[in-house]
């Protein structure tokens, strides 16, 4: 990920948290993908590999994508926290925008 994608990308995450459209912590993420409100799951780079395949698995039961990108402390500062290993969006807009993001798609506001 070049230095551009990943400034869309914290600035995306941003704007998602402030729109309280956007979930991090381990049990809270656990929580929404068990209730079926989760559209895009992230993974720190540097999260464990555990936490990788076990939320990764959780996804992919649900149909959710997901994405590996910014490290803990990346993730964390986004949202507003401090460490972050994962997060989940929960809103079609944020989610549809990222996946834009990260397949380079021009998407005309940019």
């Amino acid at each position: 990920m070049n230095a551009e994608m990943e400034k869309r990308t914290q600035n995306l995450l941003s704007m998602a948290a402030r729109a309280r459209r956007i979930l991090s912590g381990a049990f809270v993420v656990e929580e929404a993908l068990k209730r079926k409100q989760g559209t895009y799951l992230l993974l720190a780079a540097d999260a464990s590999e555990e936490t990788k395949t076990k939320f990764t698995r959780m996804a992919a039961q649900q149909n959710v994508p997901t994405a590996e990108l910014l490290t803990m402390q990346q993730l964390g500062h986004c949202l507003g926290k401090e460490y972050r290993a994962v997060a989940v969006l929960i809103d079609r807009g944020f989610a549809d925008r990222l996946s834009a993001y990260l397949q380079d798609i021009p998407t005309g506001v940019d």
